[in-house]
């Protein structure tokens, strides 16, 4: 396990239930952690026997490694994040993760990078595996499967719609998405082509499994200003400055949108009430919405029960959905060609041996 961060904590969880998977090793960065028991990081309640390190080099070289789960963030640090992969890769440790978005989908993946992530699998005898939540597993697994519930479709959207008053990334929240920056100043995640460099690869996985052949893809952005100033545990967000954002990535045929990803995001739920909220305006969802023959929409919704600070927390819960898919899909991972894969070429992840006595 390397990270113990938002993602990292209930994949350290995901890795203990799971009767396939044996934890061998936790890796963290932040010298407070180093020497503990990754229970204690993790919030659970038995010791797991095995203490956290920051020699991920040694760790790599005991031999011994079937897999990494590399939870590290790679949204502020992407080309160390990519370092750190092909470590794993080249050390033979197949790899899953939610932290390289453009991996998603290898012929969206920038060929340099692409070069450079096989070359560590083929040296490795190793496979890759990115995913999550969204990007994850909303578009590449769930969306179609409700499709193929319908008569006919006309439009698929991938949403998103979430506050993130709640979100435990102060960093993230204010540098990376721009929440209480000037409305004058774009935030790294808005600038022009970032959108479809971190979406882009799903909206073509998912046209992929559809028999779409998308023309192009375009990005739609809008932001608004709070219109208060609001007190949040992370800190003081001024009336003026960015409250909210709507994000659009989609995939046209015949200059029709087919397939949307739709990021409706907020720090402040009175700011853009015109844009749609998650159902009785709970703190968050995702959600799969087929127009067609029938109009259909799948929701979820998680919330948090393992830390009772922030339970039913729909942030900490949707976190950990993700570190549950490519944790319990690491068999499967293993099994795979040695590359970079896809949710495409993985069977169907069930949850085997997960349910507690």
């Amino acid at each position: 396990m390397w990270g113990t961060g938002n993602v990292g904590r209930p994949a350290v969880r995901a890795v203990v239930a799971d009767p396939d998977l044996e934890l061998a090793a936790v890796v963290v960065s932040a010298p407070d952690k180093v020497g503990r028991d990754a229970a204690d990081l993790a919030g659970l309640g038995a010791p797991t026997g095995v203490t956290a390190t920051v020699d991920a080099a040694a760790v790599l070289a005991d031999g011994g490694l079937d897999v990494v789960v590399y939870a590290a963030t790679g949204d502020t640090r992407p080309d160390a994040a990519v370092d750190d992969i092909v470590a794993c890769l080249r050390a033979g440790a197949d790899v899953v993760s939610t932290s390289v978005y453009p991996l998603i989908h290898p012929p969206s993946t920038p060929d340099e990078l692409r070069a450079r992530v096989e070359s560590a699998c083929a040296e490795g005898g190793a496979s890759c595996w990115v995913s999550g939540i969204d990007p994850g597993f909303m578009a590449d697994l769930l969306a179609p499967v409700l499709v193929a519930t319908c008569v006919s479709v006309d439009r698929v959207e991938i949403r998103e719609a979430f506050n993130y008053a709640t979100y435990h990334a102060p960093h993230a929240v204010r540098e990376l998405v721009g929440f209480g920056t000037p409305m004058d100043s774009p935030p790294p995640m808005l600038w022009p082509t970032v959108p479809t460099m971190v979406w882009g690869g799903v909206l073509r996985i998912l046209a992929e499994q559809l028999g779409v052949e998308l023309d192009a893809v375009d990005e739609h952005i809008e932001r608004r200003p709070l219109e208060r100033t609001i007190e949040l545990p992370i800190g003081t967000f001024t009336a003026g400055t960015q409250g909210a954002f709507r994000l659009l990535v989609r995939g046209l045929v015949d200059g029709e949108p087919v397939i949307v990803v739709d990021h409706v995001t907020r720090i402040d739920d009175e700011c853009a009430p015109d844009w749609p909220y998650a159902p009785e305006r709970s703190m968050g969802c995702h959600q799969v919405i087929v127009h067609g023959d029938p109009d259909v929409t799948l929701t979820v919704e998680a919330g948090d029960t393992a830390d009772p600070a922030t339970l039913g927390d729909r942030n900490v819960g949707g976190i950990a959905l993700s570190a549950g898919r490519i944790v319990h899909a690491i068999p499967e991972v293993v099994a795979a060609p040695n590359r970079i894969v896809t949710a495409a070429d993985l069977p169907l992840v069930v949850g085997r041996g997960l349910v507690r006595p």
